[in-house]
């Protein structure tokens, strides 16, 4: 099994980026999905869930508006587009499953105001 998020970059305020979690191994339409980020000193922080079946999405609050999370069940990948991007969103990003059973390699995000 293999997760890997890319994407990531050094962009200023109000930038966009969109990343990717190429999945291998298992089928990401068959499991509950999350973004997930950790900041420097801090606590992972979960950010967006987006559900097996009809795709349900749900947000963490402070980032709901700028985030939208999707899936291309033809390339089993994940995708979080993030816009208007904050300082206080630099973190390095991750994709899991919801129950962290699969975590992969983070990708960084870096907002310079």
């Amino acid at each position: 099994v293999q997760l890997q998020a890319s994407g990531g970059g050094l962009v200023h305020s109000g930038d966009s980026l969109r990343l990717s979690c190429a999945v291998s191994g298992f089928t990401i339409g068959n499991y509950d999905m999350i973004w997930f980020r950790q900041a420097p000193g801090k606590g992972p922080e979960w950010l967006s869930t987006i559900n097996t079946g009809i795709g349900r999405k749900f947000y963490e609050d402070s980032v709901k508006g700028r985030f939208t999370v999707s899936r291309d069940s033809a390339k089993n990948t994940l995708h979080l587009q993030m816009n208007s991007l904050k300082p206080e969103d630099t973190a390095v990003y991750y994709c899991a499953t919801a129950d962290y059973t699969y975590k992969g390699r983070g990708t960084l995000v870096t907002v310079s105001s």
